[in-house]
């Protein structure tokens, strides 16, 4: 890149002459062109050429390696004469010395995956969950929204299995549907609105079948069980090939949001035949907030669910980043918060000089690619301050004036574009903008100002901007999403929610043809796929997952597989750094924002030990939570509730106490958990509990070691959190309790939520 500014060469050959040094050392996966003919006849393959080839390269570099045979990638015959290798720079030129050796070139991506959420989360199709499950084929996963558009590619049934014949649901006939529509992929679609209608009599709906005219419920179900579909994008961002967490499990589709408005009873019926027709696994991107477990139609229905050994995820809800917002954080359900991933979408600026910068954008449509004139005006503080910058691209600076003003300022006027230079790290509900913005951070906002300075008349300060663009590996992630809903759960406090931290920010996933996608210079503008962004798009993913640990481990519980979601969770991002909270100035994110930290489904696989729980402990801890039996009943559906033995200490893969009783801090507190977990890895293995410091806290283990002789045995432990009353100076304090295999293979980590507010002081702030 030209630069006029010596101290950024300076820079750019300090950052480079270190990677270059470190680039000596990598390893690579390389491609590599031999000469066939070339072969020894003394080699009866060429796959025996090729491991005797890479066998002198290694010996002659006095390489360490683990094997050759793993090595060696592939061999080909057919569309290249050769093999793959995972080499070092050294090692390749070594083998450039081979005979036979043609050329070879570093293997790299030929497309990034769209709802690349699938690749960051460790789904690939030569090895872990995808593999060993067989993309979750034969599970049914029954997603309760607001319908369906069954022409999207996301729902073509190449490559699935036979409907499984336990399945008992149907594909219903309605305004622009008819049965013909579901197939092996598809293979349900229901509608429900009586309540809907019944409220509104004189409605009218605009589409009186499952077909969605929303797209929420496309792009959540294709989240979660998409077939794979080639060349997806969205107007050219995040371009590749798309899939759901479970690409070969079945969706069936329970309409019941609707347009026109939602009712709990249309919910509640939705779900009541998903559990009748034999789905089994349900992910409900909906909640009601601020209800009692008893009042909550999502925890009625998924109490039947779990009766039914079916497994339920369900979305925290978007009022974050405030305390207590959160619903659905019911003790038998896995309750998912939304964090980003490791891909960012942008656009280009080319200054008049010739020099380029990057910045953050999201604009959809068509653009003028030529040069504009580039004028800056500060903060841009009012509409009329800015009017006489049409047909030019507008450089606006954060101040006083909040970047929503500054935007909306400037979208008054027809400017070519605007570049917003600002410190905010929360940019995701700014960046889908309806014309052309791009967000620059304050160092690279210095660059285009000097540029602009530089030129001897502002007139003459000129820039192009290119958008559409993709980048992967963005460090820092995941992050834990601001307007995500935080815990504790008010209707359950006993219990830390939410549970697990999945992908939910920019998700790219299908939509319906007649559903537009952004408003453009007064059009609508429409497209097979969107980019959307909540836990609505975290939930699935966790029930994609969860799809796959079915198929797996078809003998699992619901808990069970919740526990090993739980305890295999990464509380570290791509950097090895503790995840960040973006609502909260990326401050790091605790267990009452993100639960255990963001699911990693290949570990989830084997999970070494598990928590698991069953109807009558989840009825203990309805008796001890001050319901009467009747509020119960209401529940389990049960006049008989066996309330003996009532409890609120849950066998579940994390903790949370409340030391808020007392405004003297010299008062202390004593908390104490029982636990039992279950050896589903090796059968004969030992554990160690390791505990991470927490502030102003003891907390002790009894016994510290786990000894199993059997698999499937179950072993008890003691947990005591002993602390002040109220804790100075923060709202929480935590650390983690981790169960660490002898031989390292399993580690078994559960989150410690203290909080020093009353529960009634989570207030909701929005």
């Amino acid at each position: 890149m030209e630069t006029h500014n010596n101290s950024n060469v300076w820079l750019f050959f300090a950052f480079l002459i270190p990677t270059l040094i470190q680039a000596q050392t990598q390893t690579h996966n390389y491609i590599v062109h031999m000469d066939s003919s070339a072969m020894p006849k003394a080699f009866s393959t060429q796959h025996n050429w090729h491991l005797a080839t890479l066998s002198s390269v290694f010996a002659d570099s006095k390489a360490k390696t683990t094997s050759i045979d793993s090595r060696l990638l592939y061999s080909y015959t057919h569309v290249v004469h050769g093999f793959s290798a995972h080499l070092s720079v050294s090692e390749l030129e070594e083998l450039k010395k081979s005979p036979g050796y043609i050329s070879s070139f570093k293997d790299v991506p030929v497309k990034p995956d769209t709802t690349h959420s699938q690749a960051y989360l460790g789904l690939a199709s030569n090895s872990g969950a995808w593999k060993l499950s067989n993309y979750g084929e034969g599970i049914i996963i029954g997603v309760v929204d607001t319908g369906v558009w069954p022409e999207s590619e996301s729902y073509r049934d190449n490559g699935m299995p036979d409907i499984p014949k336990r399945w008992k649901g149907k594909c219903e006939r309605g305004i622009q549907f008819n049965s013909s529509l579901c197939n092996k992929k598809l293979i349900g679609a229901r509608f429900f609105n009586k309540a809907l209608i019944a409220s509104n009599p004189n409605m009218t709906l605009s589409m009186n079948s499952t077909r969605d005219t929303v797209g929420h419920g496309t792009h959540t179900s294709s989240t979660a069980a998409g077939n794979f579909v080639e060349g997806a994008s969205y107007f050219g961002y995040a371009p590749g090939t798309i899939s759901g967490a479970a690409p070969r499990s079945h969706v069936a589709m329970y309409k019941a949001l609707w347009s026109e408005g939602s009712y709990i009873a249309d919910i509640i019926a939705a779900t009541d035949a998903a559990i009748i027709d034999g789905v089994d696994v349900l992910s409900l991107s909906l909640g009601l907030d601020d209800l009692a477990l008893y009042e909550d139609p999502v925890a009625l229905a998924t109490f039947a669910a779990i009766q039914n050994n079916i497994f339920v995820s369900t979305s925290a809800g978007n009022r974050g980043p405030f305390y207590g917002s959160l619903h659905n954080g019911i003790p038998w359900v896995l309750t998912v918060a939304a964090g980003t991933i490791d891909r960012e979408f942008g656009a280009v600026l080319t200054l008049g000089n010739g020099d380029s910068v990057s910045g953050v954008a999201l604009y959809p449509g068509k653009y003028f690619s030529g040069q504009a004139p580039l004028a800056y005006r500060g903060e841009c503080s009012s509409s009329k301050e800015v009017s006489d910058l049409k047909q030019k691209i507008v450089v606006c600076e954060e101040g006083k004036n909040s970047l929503e003003d500054q935007i909306e300022n400037i979208s008054l006027i027809n400017v070519t574009g605007a570049i917003f230079i600002t410190n905010e790290i929360d940019l995701e509900s700014h960046i889908p903008s309806s014309f052309q913005v791009v967000f620059v951070d304050k160092k690279t906002g210095e660059i285009i100002k000097n540029y602009i300075k530089s030129t001897k008349s502002t007139t003459k300060a000129r820039a192009s901007l290119e958008f559409k663009k993709t980048s992967l590996g963005i460090k820092g992630a995941p992050s834990l999403a601001s307007y995500s809903s935080r815990g504790p759960c008010l209707s359950s406090p006993s219990v830390l929610k939410p549970d697990i931290m999945a992908p939910g920010s920019l998700i790219l996933a299908s939509w319906p043809d007649n559903s537009s996608v952004k408003w453009i210079d007064g059009e609508e503008i429409y497209s097979k796929f969107n980019i959307d962004s909540g836990t609505s798009m975290a939930c699935p993913h966790a029930a994609g997952i969860a799809a796959l640990m079915k198929k797996a481990h078809p003998d699992w519980s619901p808990a069970a597989i919740r526990s090993a979601l739980m305890t295999t969770a990464d509380s570290m991002d791509n950097t090895n750094s503790p995840i960040r909270d973006i609502g909260n100035n990326n401050r790091l994110a605790t267990p009452l924002d993100m639960g255990s930290g963001q699911i990693n489904p290949n570990k989830a696989l084997d999970p070494g030990l598990i928590y698991d729980a069953n109807l009558k402990d989840y009825v203990n801890l309805l008796c001890a939570s001050n319901f009467t039996q009747k509020q119960i009943q209401t529940i389990t559906k049960s006049a008989s509730n066996d309330c003996s033995s009532p409890s609120l200490d849950l066998n579940y893969p994390s903790f949370v106490a409340y030391f808020n009783n007392d405004t003297q801090t010299n008062l202390t507190s004593v908390q104490e958990y029982h636990r039992t977990v279950t050896n589903v890895g090796d059968p004969v293995s030992t554990y160690t509990a390791i505990l991470t410091p927490i502030d102003q806290i003891k907390v002790t283990v009894t016994p510290t070691k786990l000894e199993f002789k059997a698999k499937n045995q179950k072993l008890s432990y003691k947990l005591i959190i002993e602390g002040p009353r109220r804790i100075n100076n923060t709202v929480i304090v935590f650390g983690y309790l981790s169960w660490v295999e002898a031989n390292g293979k399993h580690i078994v980590k559960s989150p410690i939520a203290v909080t020093s507010l009353a529960l009634e002081d989570y207030a909701n702030d929005d």
